[in-house]
């Protein structure tokens, strides 16, 4: 079993609060964090620091990759995915990962960079398939449609994205010999509430005796409502811009319309933070889990949370804090933070 760590993945100390200078200087995500200044909505943010806080942090990596687009079975109807292969031979059967954007259970595709950069970069680094999973998405708070899907049921709630995910994962096992991998070195991965839905598929299919072979878990949502910060935690969110903060209130409407009923009702398949110790030991011996958060995120809190309680039920389980970067670093092309945990997933596939 693997404790828990929470290693300094930024070069250089960050400040602490007003008036503590970072030796070194700020990484670059954090000094346009600073830039927004500490206003309540985007409206109020300075045009010139939005500007900043927009512009591209380099170009997008290039990888030689096939990249095809297929339309799979699932229970509630077609499920697009995108399967990256390494365009260069292989030795033999290579690892996969099955990959989910985030987007509050309601936005994202398969085009946004957490989707596809995230993607090249993965197989790339790995010389690993990736299957993409354009799940279902809830309808917006306020009620207004989603984004359209081909066919299955005109609103959608939990259930339906998990199932669509492990509809994707039965596939991409069943498809082995065409997709050139090895069935048993498939792992899941996502970011924010990709990563919950990575999350909760792992429980599902450990239940049903088919587990996967590790999860990657970004960013993840973890549980209904932020669990309380620590010290260190409230500090950092003490520095980060109001309009970027997961509030109570913001969790409490996402999770209840990604539930579609009350969150008292909400289940280890909706937050795997809600397993109990019981249900979380059987994911030990058959799934690695890998978590990462980011420093200015309250999600950093349910992750940090969920990988203690994966301890306690004896997962190998590894989180770590990306520093100096916010909620949904990964859909930022060219930062270096975003490489840098690419890399690390890169790794962690490679091992399987």
């Amino acid at each position: 079993m693997t404790e828990p760590t929470t290693p300094d993945l930024r070069p250089f100390p960050s400040d602490q609060g007003p008036g503590i200078a970072a030796p070194t200087g700020l990484l670059e995500m954090e000094r346009r964090l600073r830039l927004l200044g500490d206003v309540a909505t985007w409206e109020d943010v300075d045009p010139e620091a939005h500007s900043t806080w927009d512009a591209p942090y380099g170009p997008p990596e290039e990888w030689g990759l096939l990249i095809e687009n297929h339309e799979i079975a699932g229970p509630h109807g077609p499920v697009p995915v995108r399967v990256y292969t390494p365009q260069a031979a292989a030795d033999g059967p290579r690892p996969c990962l099955v990959w989910l954007h985030g987007g509050g259970f309601m936005h994202g595709d398969l085009d946004m960079p957490e989707g596809d950069h995230v993607s090249r970069g993965v197989a790339g680094r790995a010389d690993a398939v990736v299957v993409s999973v354009d799940y279902r998405l809830c309808d917006e708070i306020d009620g207004s449609p989603g984004r359209p899907f081909p066919g299955g049921p005109e609103h959608v709630t939990a259930p339906i994205p998990l199932d669509d995910v492990c509809a994707a994962v039965a596939w991409t096992r069943d498809s082995a010999e065409a997709l050139g991998i090895d069935p048993a070195r498939v792992a899941i991965g996502g970011a924010s509430a990709g990563a919950d839905l990575a999350a909760t598929a792992s429980l599902r299919l450990a239940d049903e005796g088919t587990p996967l072979a590790a999860s990657l878990l970004m960013y993840p949502v973890t549980h209904p409502l932020r669990p309380e910060p620590d010290a260190e935690e409230s500090a950092a969110l003490a520095l980060t811009p109001p309009m970027l903060r997961f509030s109570r209130e913001t969790m409490q409407a996402m999770s209840g319309n990604y539930i579609g009923r009350p969150l008292e009702e909400a289940t280890p398949y909706d937050f795997p933070g809600l397993a109990s110790p019981e249900q979380l030991a059987g994911l030990a011996g058959v799934t690695r889990t890998y978590i990462e958060a980011d420093e200015y995120d309250d999600l950093r809190v349910g992750g940090r949370r969920y990988a203690e309680q994966l301890r306690v039920a004896g997962v190998d389980v590894e989180f770590a804090v990306r520093r100096g970067v916010c909620h949904g670093h990964l859909n930022r092309v060219g930062l270096a933070e975003a490489r840098q945990s690419m890399d690390r997933m890169g790794q962690l596939v490679r091992e399987l």
